[in-house]
């Protein structure tokens, strides 16, 4: 799957930056990398981050020798993994400005995009590149850590190009439940299998495969092939509740899931793939959108 040669490309999309180490976890020792990491991929609100470890912490600097020069064309946006973040972007920017006006009634304001490295100071407080990717609601910005996809792998997913634009787009659709009011529902403290936390990473998923089904064979992107969507099916079932449980070498309970189980997380995706409707992600029972 790769861009089309006469797609859109505006570098000017996402802020890059690179910070020093310690930062986020500085004392906090493995455990806590481990911890923030897994809270963040599995998509734990970074709202809580203060008080999931402490508040005070010195952060990272946004200030480095990381940026996205190399990012100035398409082309280049098919060969880096970061310059296609940049990309894709775009592709989920147009989508969204097109179908939540007309499937939710909302207007679309594009969210900040920032890529980083080691850590990064967010309106939700410090992260390190632990964290992987998150959305912070406080500065409506979806922030990427430009290493993570290449510790997916470690997690049973897949590298490939359309997995790494579905978990871009989960984040993105973090953003369009922020929009709808609806993100704040969410209370990863308070988990289980039928918890408002899960229903929204559920519904989260489902965003992501909305933005695929219009980006499938677009203007911007050619046709996925099966292998690119079983990739990012793969990948969705990677970040499953159940298999980050096994991975970690628990029992798996569901008493403690936040973001629905590998089978659930792949359904989502399909389930807004295949139709490109909101109301087919509709895991809160809203029925508020229009079909």
């Amino acid at each position: 799957m790769t861009f089309r040669k006469d797609a859109s490309y505006d570098t000017g999309r996402a802020r890059s930056s690179s910070g020093g180490r310690g930062g986020l976890v500085a004392g906090g020792g493995v455990g806590t990398v481990v911890l923030v990491g897994l809270y963040l991929l599995l998509g734990g609100n970074p709202s809580d981050l203060g008080s999931l470890l402490g508040a005070g912490g010195q952060g990272g600097r946004d200030a480095g020798d990381y940026n996205l020069e190399h990012c100035r064309t398409i082309e280049d946006a098919n060969e880096y993994d970061d310059c296609r973040m940049v990309a894709t972007a775009e592709t989920i920017d147009e989508v969204w400005a097109n179908q939540l006006p007309t499937q939710a009634g909302l207007s679309y304001s594009e969210p900040g995009l920032h890529l980083f490295r080691s850590s990064v100071n967010t309106g939700c407080g410090a992260a390190s590149s632990s964290t992987g990717p998150f959305y912070c609601p406080a500065d409506q910005t979806v922030y990427l850590d430009v290493s993570f996809f290449e510790q997916l792998a470690s997690l049973g997913g897949s590298a490939g190009p359309l997995a790494q634009m579905y978990i871009e787009a989960h984040e993105f659709g973090h953003h369009i439940q922020n929009l709808e009011d609806t993100l704040g529902l969410s209370d990863y403290r308070n988990p289980g299998a039928d918890s408002n936390a899960v229903k929204i990473e559920l519904q989260a998923d489902c965003y992501g495969g909305v933005w695929a089904h219009y980006a499938d064979d677009s203007e911007e992107i050619e046709a996925f092939s099966e292998e690119q969507l079983n990739q990012a099916i793969e990948t969705a079932g990677a970040v499953g509740d159940d298999n980050i449980q096994r991975r970690s070498g628990g029992s798996v309970n569901p008493e403690g899931f936040t973001h629905g189980t590998s089978q659930e997380r792949r359904e989502a995706f399909l389930r807004g793939y295949e139709t490109g409707t909101m109301a087919s992600c509709d895991t809160l029972e809203r029925g508020v959108y229009r079909s």
